[in-house]
């Protein structure tokens, strides 16, 4: 959890220059923008294989199941930032835009959107099965769909109320801001359901 703690620590910093109104360099900003896209992959897999470890495969703690989660997770960072940094800067030209629209990728969509989804709900689903099946607890539950939630109140505002936030105060604010907050409640969420499990 401490590994996952981190990452998101890197993610929060990465978001301030990425997404932020810093007066940066487009190649700034790029760069920014791949560590930030990359470390959101690599701590979701974290976040997944802390779930994984639950179950007691490896021993937690151990070196053998730190060193596999931190390479499996660097690979994960090298190889997202790669294609971030591929598609901003135009390396190879492979990652471009998808189809015939503008702004559209689809390796980076998948990356960014997909990828953290499905390691959050194999996350909750591990967990759950963990919490309630093998355990037998309810009470840690509450923390785990109270951080369900909060991430999803995050993403409603980002991505649906955030058009409306910004038209209200004529672009000072977004929805970035809210999800932002969400997801930091969210996080502290499984932190408290972590330590009540253990």
């Amino acid at each position: 959890m401490q590994l996952f703690l981190l990452g998101f620590i890197i993610i929060e910093i990465a978001e301030i220059f990425s997404v932020g109104e810093f007066p940066l360099s487009p190649t700034a900003r790029i760069a920014f923008t791949g560590i930030h896209i990359g470390m959101i992959i690599a701590t979701t897999w974290i976040l997944l294989m802390n779930a994984v470890v639950g179950y007691q495969i490896l021993d937690d703690g151990t070196p053998l199941s730190l060193g596999l989660i931190l390479i499996s997770a660097a690979i994960l960072f090298i190889g997202t930032g790669y294609i971030t940094l591929d598609t901003g800067f135009n390396w190879t030209g492979e990652f471009q835009s998808s189809y015939t629209s503008p702004n559209r990728n689809i390796a980076i969509y998948v990356l960014y959107q997909l990828v953290p989804l499905i390691f959050l709900v194999a996350f909750y689903v591990l967990e759950a099965i963990l919490v309630l099946r093998i355990l037998g607890e309810i009470k840690p539950m509450i923390y785990l769909t109270g951080a369900a939630i909060l991430f999803a109140l995050g993403q409603i505002f980002n991505y649906v109320v955030s058009p409306y936030i910004c038209n209200g105060t004529a672009g000072k604010i977004d929805g970035a801001l809210f999800e932002t907050l969400f997801t930091l409640l969210a996080v502290v969420m499984p932190v408290m359901h972590n330590f009540l499990v253990t």
